[in-house]
């Protein structure tokens, strides 16, 4: 073999080239041989290869293509500014200090190209993370090769929001709106399925009716249950009926939550019957307010309804009928403006023969009917329950009729925040307990009806609520 010994080859004047053989040829470094890279050289080694700087990093900095960087994040966030890449090139960054939980590291690609495919910054926030990148080509980028952790892509799996109360439970947020508010979105999940959100909109209740009135129809309720962020959702979630479904990009989402519809007072003031809730508004989902309870007198107008009046609104769930000792009404229709599933349910009809009022519609029943012979005012439909929020809690209930004089009872306030109604009593203007009782509020429970005689009035209707639920990590 023969062998040559020199300490330098340099290029003849002129010619910028030295060249170490042909195409094809083979050059064997043996084992315990270095190669010494002087800092200048390029396109030496290896495609990808990395040679590691030992200095750690503690403030923003920018790559030189082929070194790797410890970075130290004990003291502040740190952003890694990438040159512009080409095919070959290559970087690797690692937790000098295990605190990129703490401090994330964001490795920030040049103008419009990309990391993993996205033209975004890749956020390193996984305690003792390391990653290798190597440019492959403008379509992907900076594609990470090698990760101590986890997958890294220019844009983080999930989404960024901020509005209303913010709590967690599990790898889920729950905002929450008991007032109008804004939903804002800082950025949208990597993941289309992740953009999907859980929620459930109710809406104000309806108010209770004034004497022998019935209850308030709970607000209308509307659920979807994600399945990217799930929990046990009421038997409303409207998941499988796509218009039901709310995905969200980048923007501001504005929030409505509808006040409880105002209580029916006694005559001359005001008319008696109780009035609707206000609907509630996420995006494309909107939730109608629960019916106003009609009132019942023996009286004839104007001190007391004619019997044609004596019927409750429609709404998401259905006012009760009033009765009165020359009728009764019917219930409100539920689930008014029609939507599937139905945000509620009628509510009950009056016994104009006994003049027993009705409750108001729920969200999953409707409200009862005046029991006649049983001496049993209607009680207000049930709610629903969800743990949209990590605890169970149900909601939209329907509000009690309210009772006559004498001894029957009065009609319960339906699970959900339904308001009873009045405990029977003398016919004595304004004796305590003879008003209904008041709807939850954030709830959209109705407001239970009030007890005999024109000298009481109704409870009013709670407010509503919007809650929304999706995947944060």
């Amino acid at each position: 073999m023969s062998e040559i010994k020199v300490n330098k080859i340099s290029p003849r004047t002129a010619c910028g080239t030295v060249q170490l053989g042909d195409s094809g040829d083979t050059f064997t470094i043996p084992a315990g041989a270095t190669i010494n890279n002087q800092g200048t050289a390029t396109n030496f080694g290896s495609t990808g290869e990395i040679s590691w700087v030992t200095t750690k990093k503690t403030a923003t900095f920018t790559v030189t293509a082929g070194e790797g960087y410890f970075c130290d994040t004990s003291g502040g966030a740190i952003t890694v500014n990438l040159p512009a890449g080409t095919a070959g090139n290559s970087f690797a960054v690692a937790d000098y200090t295990n605190t990129f939980q703490t401090n994330n590291l964001t490795i920030s690609p040049n103008g419009s190209q990309k990391i993993g495919g996205e033209a975004q910054d890749a956020i390193l926030s996984t305690e003792g993370q390391s990653a290798y990148f190597v440019y492959v080509d403008d379509t992907e980028g900076w594609k990470n090769v090698i990760d101590s952790t986890s997958n890294i892509t220019g844009a983080p799996p999930y989404m960024v929001a901020t509005g209303g109360t913010i709590t967690t439970s599990g790898n889920c947020k729950i905002h929450t709106f008991t007032g109008p508010g804004t939903f804002t979105v800082t950025q949208a999940a990597s993941c289309a399925a992740n953009n999907v959100v859980s929620h459930v909109v109710v809406a104000g209740g309806g108010g209770g009716a004034q004497s022998r009135g019935g209850g308030g129809g709970g607000g209308g309720y509307r659920e979807v249950v994600s399945p990217s962020s799930p929990y046990t959702g009421s038997p409303l979630n409207g998941y499988p009926n796509a218009p039901n479904r709310v995905t969200v990009t980048a923007t501001a989402f504005p929030i409505t939550v509808g006040g409880g519809g105002a209580r029916g007072k006694a005559p001359p003031s005001a008319a008696g019957i109780g009035t609707n809730g206000a609907n509630s508004v996420f995006s494309t989902v909107t939730s109608a307010g629960g019916g106003g309870g009609a009132p019942g007198d023996a009286n004839t107008p104007p001190y007391g309804p004619a019997v044609a009046q004596r019927s409750g609104l429609a709404g998401g769930s259905g006012g009760g009928g009033g009765s009165g000792n020359d009728g009764g009404g019917c219930g409100g229709a539920g689930n008014t403006p029609s939507v599937s599933p139905a945000q509620g349910f009628v509510g009950g009809n009056a016994n104009g023969s006994s003049v027993l009022s009705a409750g108001g519609g729920g969200a999953t029943a409707a409200g009862q009917n005046g029991a006649g012979a049983s001496g049993s005012n209607g009680n207000g439909g049930a709610g629903a329950t969800s743990s949209i929020n990590g605890t169970p809690t149900a909601r939209a209930g329907g509000g009690g009729g309210g009772a006559p004089c004498g001894p029957v009872t009065r009609g319960a306030g339906g699970t959900g925040g339904g308001g009873p109604g009045a405990t029977p009593g003398s016919n004595s203007p304004n004796t305590p307990g003879l008003d209904g009782g008041n709807g939850t509020d954030n709830t959209g429970g109705g407001g239970g009806g009030a007890a005999a005689s024109s000298g009481y009035d109704g409870g009013n209707g709670g407010s509503g609520i919007v809650i929304i639920r999706y995947r944060f990590q």
